[in-house]
């Protein structure tokens, strides 16, 4: 199945959510590479990308990445306008609009999730990006800010009439975060108020809720978050599901190849941030990696795993990842 967003072609129907201080290029690529229809750079906050701020810059970059999708945050018009401008310059294919990030620090500056409390500003945001730029616009909600206030439908089609050309709906309102499981039913209310592609997200975790998740929620494509993490093939692994054609060759990775990627990840986080940055950013990665390679029966991985999270030599953090995923039992290592 081909999804169109404006002129871009996204064969499948598995996209790699973007997720703050996660959704790095060097996870973009991998999840490409291993298939994943569409992949969301991190959060980019508009105001520092507007105005030139390098790690704003870093968490936009993109370079290897195609389709090249930037998601911008902020509650300006003027400033996610000017920074859709930067995003489109700089080789992005597709902005995508963040209205669905719970955190606090983001929703007490009425961004992400906080704009749904407020639709005809939402809105002017939504026209201010749209009018900046000649690449598509996408938006990305939550279902509501709380279960009293529910208005995904609305603001969906309203974006529609704005000039949005694809909406994600993760299935939680703002008030629950992450706690409980994702409403996929509920985002169904979102297909039944617009005619645009739609995705759904949240708890979208394996080939099996993937396909639930689109049964309940009439969606035409899911969007995988944290668990991705640490297995930049999953969404490969369900977009390959979704299109029925999961044997085909090279689908499943073994175990060797997964340690290469995460080698391979390690080194672009270093490459990418500079050593210092890198080391602490890779972090959280390599924590990833190992738990998984733990899942698949890794004895080295229990041992290592608390040294390469707070290693400060590459070398052997390198050795370490590759001795992990050597570990993993020849029956489990795919």
């Amino acid at each position: 199945m081909t999804l169109t967003i404006g002129p871009v072609a996204i064969d499948g129907r598995a996209f790699l959510a973007p997720m703050s201080g996660v959704t790095d290029v060097g996870l973009r690529r991998l999840a490409r590479r291993f298939g994943a229809s569409l992949v969301v750079s991190e959060m980019v906050a508009s105001q520092e990308l507007a105005r030139g701020d390098e790690e704003a810059r870093m968490r936009a970059e993109g370079e290897g990445v195609s389709p090249h999708v930037v998601q911008l945050a902020g509650c300006d018009p003027y400033w996610m306008a000017e920074a859709a401008r930067v995003a489109q310059e700089a080789g992005a294919d597709i902005i995508d609009i963040n209205m669905g990030c719970p955190a606090k620090k983001v929703t007490g500056g009425w961004a992400g999730s906080a704009l749904m409390r407020d639709l005809d500003h939402a809105l002017r945001l939504i026209e201010a990006v749209v009018g900046a730029v000649r690449v598509p616009v996408t938006l990305k909600m939550r279902l509501g800010w709380d279960d009293a206030n529910r208005n995904a439908p609305e603001l969906a089609c309203r974006a529609e009439t704005a000039g949005v050309q694809l909406v994600t709906v993760h299935g939680r309102t703002r008030q629950q975060f992450y706690k409980g499981s994702a409403d996929w039913a509920a985002v169904a209310a979102v297909r039944a108020a617009t005619s645009l592609p739609l995705v759904v997200n949240g708890n979208i975790c394996d080939t099996a809720s993937a396909r639930e998740a689109l049964r309940l929620s009439g969606a035409d494509a899911v969007m995988v978050g944290r668990a991705a993490v640490g297995r930049p093939w999953l969404v490969g692994e369900i977009a390959r599901d979704l299109a029925g054609d999961a044997a085909r060759s090279g689908c499943v990775l073994d175990a060797e190849a997964k340690g290469a990627a995460a080698v391979e990840h390690y080194e672009t986080l270093l490459s990418l941030y500079g050593r210092d940055m890198g080391l602490r950013h890779a972090r959280k990665h390599l924590a990833a990696y190992a738990d998984h390679a733990i899942e698949l029966g890794s004895a080295r991985a229990r041992v290592e795993r608390a040294r390469i999270v707070t290693s400060e030599t590459p070398q052997q953090v390198i050795a370490a990842l590759r001795a992990m995923f050597a570990d993993v039992p020849l029956e489990d290592a795919a």
